[in-house]
């Protein structure tokens, strides 16, 4: 699948600003894209085979995708370039990503958008950029659910893990993010221990930070975190953002089960 696919459905579900104006950065290399597109951008399939006007639930579907999925990008490079260099490893898990989702055909395109969007944040102040991004995170608040924008934080505490260690820099613009989509600090701190956490490699004291409680926390304390947090990543509360986002929800769902069942097997219950 091409990624100037996915890129040109979103221009008719996200057109206002800021994500729009994001968008518009690509338009020109898109035109081919969008109109080489089996759809065209602007017709569903019907049950019988033949294409329709307007805008069904799947294509309502596929817009919500193309939103997590444009976003992500945008949110990506912020991250990349916190620390005010681009690493390697970081861009290599983008393009890795993109590999796996899109195959090998998107990596090369989808590099090219984050270096056009780093090379947008080198022509503008960092104050300015940040709001431009605090505008795309309430763009995104309001478009996507809960447990959507928590996939989306993830693959960002992620990325910024990618080099090995989160500096200073990463981990401030993960909070200001978490923040800017209407999250909160425990939540970027919850998957910082998450893959430790809800291994069996890692310690109790981990699995504890995954639940997001004290190891002093009553019983009852720990099955109502645990309960939010089952809640919350369920995978099936992002199945509209395609398999590939349920996938990964998936995989977070069992690690957040097993630094649940670390726990309670050390308490007894």
């Amino acid at each position: 699948m091409s990624i100037f696919k996915w890129i040109g459905g979103a221009l008719g579900f996200m057109v206002a600003p800021p994500l729009g104006i994001f968008l518009g950065y690509f338009i020109g290399s898109l035109i081919d894209g969008i109109f080489d597109s089996d759809d065209g951008g602007t017709y569903y399939q019907e049950s019988d085979g033949s294409k329709a006007g307007g805008y069904s639930s799947s294509r309502y579907d596929s817009g919500r995708r193309n939103s997590f999925l444009f976003s992500m990008l945008v949110l990506a490079s912020y991250i990349i370039r916190a620390d005010g260099k681009v690493m390697h490893s970081e861009m290599e898990y983008v393009r890795q990503f993109l590999r796996v989702n899109f195959g090998e055909s998107a990596v090369q395109q989808g590099n090219d958008i984050i270096l056009r969007l780093l090379e947008e944040q080198k022509k503008t102040t960092r104050y300015v950029y940040q709001q431009r991004i605090r505008e795309v995170c309430q763009q995104i608040a309001a478009s996507l659910n809960y447990s959507e924008r928590l996939q989306l934080l993830n693959f960002l505490v992620d990325l910024a893990k990618a080099d090995g260690s989160v500096p200073p820099s990463e981990l401030n613009a993960l909070y200001e993010i978490a923040q800017y989509l209407g999250m909160s600090r425990s939540d970027v701190d919850m998957m910082l221990n998450l893959n430790r956490g809800g291994s069996s490699e890692g310690t109790l004291e981990e699995a504890y930070k995954v639940l997001g409680v004290p190891p002093t926390a009553t019983d009852d304390e720990v099955k109502k975190a645990y309960r939010k947090l089952a809640l919350e990543h369920h995978p099936d509360r992002v199945s509209a953002l395609g398999d590939d986002v349920r996938k990964a929800a998936e995989k977070k769902f069992q690690e957040i089960n097993a630094a649940k069942e670390k726990i309670y097997k050390a308490r007894g219950l």
